[in-house]
């Protein structure tokens, strides 16, 4: 049996994303020299825009 082509999803689900994973905030606040790991906590950092 056969799979109805409306039912394809692979790519249509697939946008731009609006904001930065945690990891890639942190990775960007070191890069800006304003994270550090040792005395700042990885929780409650801002949400930051994707700009690429």
């Amino acid at each position: 049996m056969s799979r109805d082509p409306s039912l394809k999803t692979s790519g249509n689900l697939e946008g731009k994303r609006n904001v930065m994973t945690r990891a890639e905030r942190i990775e960007a606040l070191k890069a800006e020299k304003k994270f550090d790991p040792k005395k700042d906590s990885a929780l409650g950092l801002r949400k930051t825009k994707v700009t690429e």
